[in-house]
């Protein structure tokens, strides 16, 4: 997956400050190299699909809320999905969270 592209179709779709951006498709990212979508999916992760999934979050959610929702459906669903949730957006004074 194509970290950049990610980066610039988040902030098309959903907004959100650039360290949140970032992090998620560094999340994303890990989550390709995993495998663990090809194997539970029967697919691979495209920033099509990681847009429309979270696209599917409750209205209002920020883009890092959005990215959790989901892992949480996955975790659900398959099991082992916790690891790529985004706990924390270090030194991000844009979106003013903190550890």
């Amino acid at each position: 997956m194509d970290r950049k592209r990610l980066e610039r179709t988040l902030a098309e779709e959903f907004g959100g400050t650039a360290t949140e951006r970032r992090v998620v498709a560094r999340a994303a990212s890990d989550l390709v190299d995993s495998g663990k979508p090809s194997t539970d999916r029967g697919h691979a992760l495209t920033v099509p699909g990681v847009v429309r999934h979270l696209s599917d979050a409750p209205e209002g959610s920020s883009l890092v809320e959005r990215w959790n929702w989901w892992m949480g459906a996955l975790e659900t669903a398959y099991g082992g999905y916790d690891y790529f949730t985004v706990r924390y957006v270090e030194d991000d004074e844009e979106a003013g969270l903190r550890r």
